[in-house]
């Protein structure tokens, strides 16, 4: 899918992940849009004690900011297809049919699921 196919507000959020990535140097980089329009950044964490996806630190983000409910989410990985345990978190606090976009590290969306 074409970056261009994509509605504005979807285009900021992939560019978001893509930067978290790039900018921390990790695996993944994700963004999520709540109700409100407010976003939220995130690279995976990989600690000795702690380990996270992107797509579930920018979930839990958002969750510890006061986030109701979400609009979208991006992440921006060289996985093939977003884990179930992604889907699971975004589904948790935006629903099953909330759009999780999956692009590679170029930006360009690969593919779009629902969280459900």
């Amino acid at each position: 899918m074409s970056e261009n196919a994509l509605g504005p507000e979807d285009r900021k959020i992939v560019t978001l992940a893509r930067s978290a990535r790039a900018r921390n140097g990790v695996p993944e980089g994700a963004a999520v849009r709540d109700e409100t329009g407010r976003t939220y950044v995130a690279g995976s964490v990989a600690l000795d004690s702690l380990q996270l996806s992107a797509l579930r630190t920018a979930v839990a983000m958002a969750v510890a900011s006061g986030a109701k409910s979400l609009e979208a989410a991006a992440v921006v990985s060289e996985a093939g297809a977003v884990s179930d345990e992604d889907r699971a978190a975004v589904r948790d606090l935006g629903g099953a049919e909330t759009p999780v976009l999956l692009a590679g590290l170029d930006g360009e969306v690969v593919a779009t699921v629902s969280a459900g």
